[in-house]
C-alpha cells in the first residue's frame, strides 16, 4: 500500500530575448508535453542546488539562480476524486553561465520557444497556469 506523501520539486524559468527555455517531458506527470525544466528535490538537497542540478540534467546548461519567483501546489486526482499526488513546486528564475543546450536523459527535447508561438505547443497544465500568471502576454492564448 502506498502512503500519502508530498513531493517537493523545483522549476527554473530561463528567458533570452523574447524566448523561454522549455523541455518536453520524458516522464509522468505530463509525459510528452512541454514544461518549464525542473524536477524532484532529493532528500538532503538544498532547493537551489536541486534546481541547478535538474537544469543541467535536462538541458546540459549550467545556470545560476537569480531569484525566487513562486511556490505552487499541484494536486492530481484518482478516478474516484480522491487525491492521488500532492506536489509542491518552487519556481526560480535563472541565468545561463555555461554549457550547451541539448536534451538529455531527463527530457525528450529542449529548446528556446518564442513567446509569440508558445500557444502552438502542448504545454502541461501547470506550465500554462504559471506562464499566464507571470507572463501577461500569454493570457487567453491557452485557455
Amino acid at each position: 500500500m502506498r502512503h500519502n506523501r508530498i513531493v517537493v520539486g523545483v522549476g527554473v524559468v530561463i528567458t533570452k530575448d523574447d524566448k523561454i527555455l522549455l523541455i518536453r517531458r520524458s516522464r509522468e506527470p505530463g509525459r510528452g508535453k512541454w514544461a518549464i525544466p525542473g524536477g524532484r528535490v532529493r532528500f538532503g538537497e538544498k532547493l537551489r542546488d536541486a534546481a541547478i542540478r535538474e537544469i543541467e540534467e535536462e538541458t546540459g546548461l549550467k545556470i545560476e539562480i537569480t531569484k525566487l519567483i513562486d511556490v505552487v501546489e499541484i494536486f492530481t486526482k484518482k478516478s474516484d476524486g480522491d487525491i492521488k499526488e500532492h506536489f509542491i513546486i518552487v519556481d526560480y528564475e535563472g541565468k545561463i553561465i555555461g554549457g550547451e543546450l541539448k536534451a538529455s536523459s531527463d527530457a525528450l527535447d529542449a529548446k528556446w520557444i518564442d513567446m509569440s508561438e508558445i500557444h502552438n505547443y502542448d504545454l502541461t497544465e501547470s506550465t500554462i497556469k504559471f506562464l499566464q500568471s507571470h507572463f501577461s502576454c500569454l493570457l487567453n492564448k491557452n485557455g
